[in-house]
């Protein structure tokens, strides 16, 4: 008996998602937990697993169409069954499918093996043409007796595929003689994540008073520090010593002594905290991701480093959590990576607060008189003044710079 695919439970409140990429084609085999398909919602992406071994026998969503929670998307026939024990007919013998078109979808009939009035398509053709979506008439009959193959399946769905040229309009005043570039447009579906991330940074520049204040901060001894011990660190710890570590040590510091940076406006109450889930932003498959490093106040060096990585690894691959990506208290984000000179990061709400670190460039700089050139950075924080005054930005901002400059102050915590 077949076995139904069902959209899984994804996080609180969640009721649609949207389909994402198909691992498994129908007709093909899976093993018990391999991953079939990705179900993306507005806050992560998941892999829906095989809950047996068998043959994926029927897709009912394609990708980037919207599903219910509990709703079935498709069917696995398991391991055993007659369905998927069916041998595979013999290479030059496959019978003819007759197709029908129904709605958007293509539905694979009986198995025929002489022709009959309806379109004679190829299995292998018939599954491509019903896994795209694409009817069948799209497709031209090379094989024998105009029979439609693999090969005029996978045309088919390519030209389906390709992007409509969008009208164009020729330029007001072009110079005479000279024509315009090319002005192509293409359409791609907004994923869950990229609109939900759109809908948090419009509510916060909306619901929040947003300020952005701006320090720099001289490199040299946190470079000098990591360039000692990088090696050591890197044997005995399995991951590289970066300058993550460093300004999460800093910021832990920093918000034990502005606390307000570290609260959420929650009216009619202000909420502090005397713990730190230090939000890291990166870059994911899916778009920016914000995974947290929870209780970061407790973490060494070599913890925040792995977390960080890992973070790195499963957000590219679109396997992050959903509860590692709620909760954060404080995000830290790094332009730098990038090559971001300066600029004004947007907070997470509901926090109060991000701090944002960008390039690493030598500048010259006054130092007891005398201009030398040192490896320099500039620091943002953007922060919610309904809680955070100009004063304690500004001393955030301070002890952020103070124990970079001194990283010894990380030891001794002061």
């Amino acid at each position: 008996m077949p076995i139904e695919l069902k959209v899984p439970e994804v996080g609180e409140s969640i009721t649609e998602v949207q389909i994402g990429t198909w691992k498994k084609r129908e007709g093909e085999g899976v093993a018990m937990d391999d991953s079939i398909v990705e179900i993306e919602s507005d806050k992560a992406t998941v892999e829906l697993p095989a809950p047996a071994a068998g043959i994926v026998t029927k897709i009912l969503k394609a990708s980037g169409e919207k599903a219910r929670v509990g709703e079935v998307i498709g069917y696995l026939e398991p391991a055993g069954s007659a369905a998927a024990a069916a041998p595979p007919a013999a290479p030059g013998s496959q019978p003819v499918v007759d197709v029908k078109r129904t709605g958007s979808r293509v539905d694979i009939g009986s198995v025929q093996m002489s022709a009959g009035d309806g379109t004679r398509v190829m299995p292998a053709a018939a599954r491509v043409l019903g896994e795209a979506g694409v009817a069948v008439s799209a497709a031209t009959g090379t094989g024998p007796g105009g029979r439609v193959t693999k090969d005029d399946a996978l045309g088919a769905v390519a030209a389906a595929r390709a992007p409509a040229p969008v009208s164009k309009l020729a330029p007001a005043a072009a110079p005479p003689g000279r024509l315009p570039g090319a002005r192509e447009e293409r359409a791609v579906l907004i994923s869950p994540i990229r609109r939900r991330i759109a809908e948090r940074l419009v509510e916060a520049q909306q619901q929040a008073a947003l300020l952005t204040t701006f320090n720099e901060v001289d490199m040299s001894a946190v470079m000098a520090l990591r360039n000692k011990f990088k090696d050591v660190f890197l044997q005995r710890y399995g991951v590289k010593l970066g300058f993550m570590s460093f300004f999460v040590r800093a910021a832990v510091e920093a918000l034990r002594t502005v606390p307000q940076v570290n609260a959420e406006f929650r009216d009619p109450h202000i909420i502090y905290r005397d713990y730190a889930d230090i939000g890291i932003a990166v870059g994911g498959g899916k778009g920016l991701v914000v995974p947290v490093l929870r209780n970061a106040e407790t973490l060494s060096f070599a913890q925040i480093e792995l977390g960080i990585t890992d973070f790195a690894k499963r957000a590219a691959d679109n396997k992050l959590k959903l509860d590692e990506l709620q909760g954060g208290t404080f995000t830290i984000s790094n332009g730098g990576v990038y090559g971001s000179m300066m600029s004004t990061p947007i907070i997470n709400p509901p926090q109060s607060g991000i701090l944002g670190l960008h390039a690493i460039t030598d500048r010259p700089v006054a130092i007891d008189g005398q201009v030398v050139i040192r490896p320099m950075m500039y620091l943002a924080l953007t922060y919610d003044h309904r809680l955070v005054d100009g004063r304690e930005a500004v001393t955030f901002l301070k002890k952020i710079k103070d124990t970079i400059e001194d990283p010894t102050r990380l030891i001794l915590e002061v």
